[in-house]
């Protein structure tokens, strides 16, 4: 990374990186197929009509085909109760047949998402929000990693961008995101900070970082000026902006003037996030059957 201005940032490709991946996962679906008599299985499950969740898991199920992994839709009405969602969630912990869980968010009011979550077992927890994995992840023993975060150190791993000694600050503290996120890279040797709303000075912290990851969702918050000249800029936003476009959370055409490396919204982290909970399911299979 220059310390110095740069003609414009290295745009990241996110699908060409993802398309990496889901190349490597089917190659692994396949072995796991020919070697273990395993098909990898994940469940999905969806409750409520909300548009963008049915775009998601769309997604994911294409994606999960196209990679050799067997998918179980569970399409349930808004009205579902928590109890019934959670005699669903025990009987797919129960099936040795599926691998991986998926609960999409949102979930309907009356259905407590943390109970849900929770209830998902730690073995089949491939979006790694189950307390267990999150422990493990910052004990430094991590084995499912919720797949954004996961997504972003490919990213840096694939452009061979160093960590060790350089100083980073997340924007955004969800447990989801930004925690995960910044436990990844301390444990990749990065001095890190995060930062969120009651933070002092929130652009000078930004501009200390070799490594700047926005995750508050607010379009275009974080601006050009914010950004240390040469610094990698990890933009996970995806905001609908009045206009009816798609835009992250960082100012893209001021912000990719002075970083090194930065990633578009939309094909920056988005497809690499589908991209890791492949990996995550093929690796609750090859655990399940080793």
């Amino acid at each position: 990374m220059s310390d110095s201005p740069t003609a414009g940032a290295v745009v990241i490709d996110g699908k060409a990186i993802a398309r990496a991946v889901r190349n490597q996962v089917a190659k692994d679906a396949a072995r796991l197929s020919s070697e273990r008599g395993v098909t990898p299985c994940l469940a999905v499950v969806l409750v409520g009509d909300d548009p963008g969740s049915r775009i998601y898991v769309t997604n994911k199920e294409k994606a999960a085909a196209e990679a050799g992994i067997a998918t179980r839709d569970h399409r349930l009405p808004a009205s579902t109760t928590e109890a019934d969602l959670t005699r669903l969630i025990r009987s797919l912990n129960d099936d040795r047949q599926v691998h991986g869980i998926l609960v999409q968010l949102p979930l309907p009011d009356q259905i407590d998402t943390r109970t849900v979550l929770e209830l998902v077992s730690p073995n089949k927890d491939v979006d790694g929000f189950h307390p267990l994995n999150v422990g493990l992840l910052h004990m430094g023993r991590p084995r499912f990693v919720a797949c954004t975060p996961r997504g972003v150190m490919e990213m840096l791993r694939f452009h061979e961008i160093p960590l060790s000694g350089r100083r980073a600050v997340v924007i955004g503290r969800s447990n989801i995101v930004g925690r995960p996120m910044a436990a990844l890279l301390e444990q990749a040797n990065a001095t890190v900070s995060i930062c969120h709303s009651r933070t002092a000075d929130l652009p000078g912290e930004a501009r200390s970082a070799d490594i700047l990851v926005a995750a508050i969702g607010k379009a275009r918050f974080v601006r050009g000026d914010w950004i240390k000249p040469g610094a990698v800029v990890i933009d996970v936003g995806i905001n609908r902006t009045d206009d009816g476009k798609l835009a992250g959370d960082v100012h893209f055409e001021e912000a990719r003037e002075r970083a090194g490396y930065i990633t578009p919204v939309p094909g920056g982290v988005g497809p690499m996030t589908i991209a890791m909970l492949l990996a995550n399911t093929i690796l609750a299979a090859e655990q399940a059957s080793a």
